[in-house]
């Protein structure tokens, strides 16, 4: 039987996520070819398709038994219970822009990545292909980041900040009308924190968390790819996730995604209940 063993598929994962990387990186700064989806400012290009495809290639040579759930393509369904999650770019509209702050996000899951509530990392890895920076961690066996220099270190969270000294990660929707009610939320949560930061990337706003550079994160209408592997490397170093449901409970994008240390992860659930009603 092929192995399940958290520190062999993380191992696997830096090796899917540092390779495909390589077609970033070759490609970043060159022109590309541009198209929407959910709206115009919702936008895919032929090198996030063909790092997908390569992500897709090397992983089912590996793990033919896995199922596969990508941003770009239909999901394969899987016999061993464990799934693919991939982003091809995390930080599509920076890496178009010239922003080198974009990432690979790999990981693998038990459970279904298309439902909130109803999936968890086992293995996973970040991996920014334009500063050389890898992260990545295994359900229980901790986080670790490694530099373009190749100086790897252990990542743990000590204790975080008061909410009025807190610097916060998020992001926002692709849908004008989700853009606005998130502005309202804005207008809740900025006043309460030192400061909001929003760099593009959920999968490095995380490993952020994570490396301690943020004290938090909460977006809303992230899926499941663009979190899994951020999630379980903010989790391993010693970060609370939470979610707070949406209207409809079983919807990843509908829910807050929160990432902090403790007692700050409460403190965060709790000013962001208080702003839900505008849209959180």
């Amino acid at each position: 039987m092929p192995t399940s063993d958290p520190a062999a598929l993380r191992d696997l994962a830096v090796e899917v996520a540092q390779e495909c990387g390589r077609i970033v990186a070759r490609e970043f700064g060159r022109p590309t070819t541009i198209t929407t989806k959910s709206t115009l400012v919702d936008i895919v290009t032929e090198v996030d398709v063909a790092t997908e495809q390569q992500a897709r290639r090397l992983l089912t040579q590996a793990r033919p038994q896995d199922g596969l759930c990508s941003e770009e393509t239909v999901d394969s369904p899987g016999s061993s219970g464990l799934t693919w999650v991939i982003d091809p770019i995390d930080g599509t509209v920076n890496f178009v822009h010239g922003i080198a702050h974009c990432a690979v996000s790999v990981a693998v899951v038990r459970g279904d990545p298309r439902r909130a509530g109803q999936w968890q990392p086992v293995a996973g890895c970040v991996y920014n292909p334009l500063t050389g920076q890898t992260w990545q961690a295994a359900q229980g066996l901790g986080a670790t980041l490694t530099t373009a220099e190749g100086s790897s270190g252990p990542l743990r969270l000590g204790q975080p900040p008061q909410l009025e000294t807190a610097l916060v990660a998020t992001g926002f929707s692709y849908s004008a009308p989700h853009r606005a009610e998130q502005a309202q939320v804005l207008t809740t949560v900025l006043p309460q924190v030192r400061d909001l930061r929003r760099s593009g990337s959920a999968a490095l706003d995380l490993c952020g968390v994570a490396s301690g550079i943020y004290s938090a994160y909460y977006e809303r209408g992230v899926c499941s790819w663009d979190i899994a592997a951020g999630r379980l490397i903010a989790t391993e170093a010693g970060a609370t996730y939470d979610e707070i449901p949406g209207p409809d409970p079983a919807s990843q994008t509908q829910a807050v995604v929160i990432a902090a240390a403790d007692p700050l992860a409460g403190q965060l659930r709790a000013l962001l209940e208080r702003a839900t009603g505008s849209g959180a």
